[in-house]
């Protein structure tokens, strides 16, 4: 007898919608800081740190005797020449947002010189009693004759740009600033530990602790020759542009101030605001006492100490650098002093940076001279057709350049950076000879870009059978940016056939992003009146039950200049069981199929494509296969067996109430399509799809973001005929 068993559940789901307008944790300092989370600097809570331990507070004396011997002895900071400093950015990231370009940082240094040089046009701006055009002020904006130059010779001699790229999930000074001395000294190509005493080290951060910078003043608590006599600096308080802001452009004004014994104008030991500031001190006598600004007040007022050196009651420099009022734009005299101080000092290590033999060893003498030639293009995969803008990054001179571009449109070039239009897919090599009239220099990278074969029509099912390789082929990206296990064919598992992607996840170090990512596929030809649904199958397992890794979906209708986001998984959601050990599925209930039904119109367009992304934390295998793009109902040659009968069991719905995604998880013992609707409360059907459900576990996202708020009914309909369970 012939059993069908075919099922409606009716299952009650809530919809509600949140007001577009969020708050924004982090600070735009073009507004107000008030209210906002993040710290301008927290120099003087970590000296606050140190000043718990009474050898620090007995160092720290010993260090403000010698410096005044010092300047008895005639070392004193008084303006003759410029002196300069070699500087280093050292940017940590893992490939996320805090990978900010090399022209923000340059554009950061550059805003550093420019205001240590006086050269910043708002300088003739600030109030009147600070400004040089009024014959009474007494304090007004100095030039303080520092100059920072970019070291070009790394520790071990290497020639180099003065920007070091670090790849390593330690993207923030949270494990504390010795951890990312370690990892830039271990990680990075010189292999040198950079000097304190030589270099000024700023360390790009991810995050360092919901504050924009800190530094620590010169010591000899610290030794001169460690790396922790840097600077630390959020990458979005860095530059005017990428992910900062004019706004925020004078934190490393600041905070080099600090780095060259400047407190706060309110004094090294107190929050801004706090009253005791008026008694503490800077010093610096031309900075009148101050309570501490977190706004641009130009009349404030907050201390009545300044009489002796002002002969009356001054009002607030709010516009100094050392301030945190955010209208920052000078330095005054005295500082100037006091920071050149720091450069002739014994103290921390600092008077042996400017000296000749220094910034010859460091590159930063100021004779420049073509050591490596470099490139970079704006993007190396696109479709066929499209355009690439190269860019010369050869350091650090050069005046020629002679560019191959196999397979391009131009194939040579002498532009310094030239345009080029590639018209057939492949892989293709670019070739830049780079010289400086003296010395000459290569760069050739192979396969380095990627023209996408035409695009793929549907039905699409990809289960990687035609594969023995993803390297160097079109079809597919394979992204492995810290270069250890990334995704590779494998016969050792699959969903059907003989072949998978896998990703050998178990033993890897966490924090590793690994992508996989498609070639076009043509969904143009989908109609208003269809739909499209992305399916794909994935075995995984954790390792403990503490690992938390993500795989995430991601979309583009442009050929991949822009990605959307469009499926999270992650946790126990990805899955909840552990191996212990290197694992492989041996059966089809270790396959969950995801049904992605929130490929909106926007992206039927030819030249789709889509992306896995996985996010490590030390866990385990992770095995991808048998993807499906389909439009409209069930397509029947997609899922191989489709069952007339069948029963949808362990069936779970989250979150309940839904925002913006519903999602629903369920599983069959027969593949079979499953129609899933959803009705408002008055039976009417808003949103259906058609899926095509798969042996095992499946996974279904349902987009309901374009639903109000209110109470809705799921159906899920498996067969001809149906049971309604209440």
């Amino acid at each position: 007898m012939k059993k069908i068993l075919l099922t409606i559940l009716g299952i009650v789901i809530s919809v509600t919608t949140l007001n577009a307008q969020t708050n924004n944790q982090k600070f735009d300092a073009s507004n107000a800081r008030d209210g906002e989370s993040v710290e301008y600097c927290i120099t003087h809570k970590k000296r606050a740190e140190l000043l718990l331990d009474p050898a620090a507070v007995e160092s720290f004396a010993q260090d403000e005797l010698i410096r005044a011997q010092e300047a008895v002895a005639g070392t004193d900071g008084a303006k003759a020449t410029t002196l300069y400093i070699p500087i280093v950015f050292h940017l940590l990231h893992n490939n996320g947002a805090e990978f900010i370009s090399d022209e923000q940082i340059l554009d950061a240094f550059e805003i550093l010189n420019r205001d240590f040089d006086l050269q910043n046009a708002d300088a003739g701006n600030v109030h009147n009693d600070f400004n040089a055009s009024n014959p009474g002020a007494m304090s007004t904006p100095a030039d303080v004759d520092i100059q920072f130059r970019l070291a070009t010779k790394a520790p071990n001699g290497v020639c180099f740009s003065g920007i070091t790229h670090t790849v390593s999930s330690a993207t923030s000074s949270g494990d504390g600033e010795t951890q990312l001395d370690a990892v830039v000294a271990g990680n990075d190509v010189y292999q040198g530990q950079w000097a304190g005493n030589k270099y000024l080290n700023v360390f790009i951060c991810a995050d360092i602790g919901g504050a924009a910078g800190y530094t620590y003043r010169p010591s000899s608590w610290w030794p001169g020759t460690g790396m922790i006599n840097g600077i630390f600096v959020w990458h979005e308080y860095l530059g005017s542009i990428g992910t900062s802001s004019t706004g925020r452009s004078r934190t490393m004004t600041h905070e080099c101030g600090h780095w060259l014994n400047l407190s706060h104008t309110w004094g090294p030991n107190n929050n801004p605001g706090n009253a005791a500031s008026c008694s503490d001190d800077d010093g610096v006598q031309d900075t009148p006492e101050c309570i501490g600004l977190t706004s641009c007040n130009l009349n404030a007022n907050g201390c009545s100490g300044d009489n002796a050196y002002w002969g009356t009651d001054m009002r607030d420099n709010a516009e100094n650098y050392m301030d945190y009022a955010y209208c920052s734009k000078m330095f005054t005299s005295g500082q100037a002093t006091r920071m050149r101080d720091a450069l002739n000092s014994s103290v921390g290590g600092r008077n042996n940076l400017k000296t000749a033999a220094n910034l010859s060893a460091t590159g930063a003498d100021g004779n420049l001279y073509l050591c490596k030639a470099e490139f970079s293009a704006n993007k190396t995969t696109i479709c066929a057709g499209e355009q690439i803008q190269f860019s010369d990054e050869s350091f650090n001179a050069v005046n020629g350049w002679t560019w191959t571009f196999t397979g391009g449109t131009p194939s040579s070039s002498s532009a310094e950076n030239p345009s080029i239009t590639y018209n057939t897919a492949g892989l293709y090599e670019v070739i830049l000879a780079a010289t400086d009239g003296s010395n000459n220099d290569t760069e050739t990278k192979t396969a380095y870009i990627r023209v996408l074969p035409a695009a793929g029509s549907l039905p699409l099912l990809e289960g990687f059978e035609s594969f023995s390789t993803l390297d160097a082929i079109e079809e597919w990206e394979v992204k492995n940016p810290g270069n250890n296990a990334k995704f590779e064919v494998t016969s050792s598992a699959a969903n059907s056939g003989a072949k998978s992607a896998k990703l050998a996840n178990f033993g890897q170090a966490a924090g590793n992003v690994d992508e996989l990512v498609s070639a076009p596929v043509d969904l143009s030809s989908i109609n208003a009146e269809t739909e499209v649904t992305l399916s794909f199958r994935y075995a995984y397992r954790k390792r403990t039950s503490a690992n938390d890794e993500w795989l995430k979906v991601f979309i583009t209708k442009d050929c991949g200049d822009n990605w959307a986001q469009r499926k999270t998984i992650y946790g126990s959601t990805l899955s909840s069981l552990t191996s212990s050990t290197s694992w492989t599925p041996s059966s089809g209930n270790d396959w969950t199929t995801v049904h992605m039904t929130n490929i909106t119109s926007l992206y039927w367009v030819d030249n789709f494509r889509y992306k896995f992304k996985f996010e490590s934390d030390g866990g385990n295998n992770f095995y991808l296969d048998n993807i499906n793009i389909y439009p409209g109902s069930s397509s029947d040659d997609l899922v191989v067996g489709i069952a007339e009968n069948g029963e949808v069991d362990e069936l779970n719905v989250y979150p309940n109430p839904a925002e913006d995604e519903l999602n629903v998880r369920f599983s069959v013992n027969a593949a079979q399509a499953v129609q899933m609707s959803i009705q408002d409360v008055m039976g009417k059907v808003v949103q259906s799809n058609a899926i095509n459900a798969d042996v095992g576990s499946n996974l279904v996202l349902l987009d309901t973001d374009q639903l109000s708020s209110g109470m809705y009914f799921l159906n899920i309909k498996a067969g001809g005929t149906q049971q309604a369970i209440r």
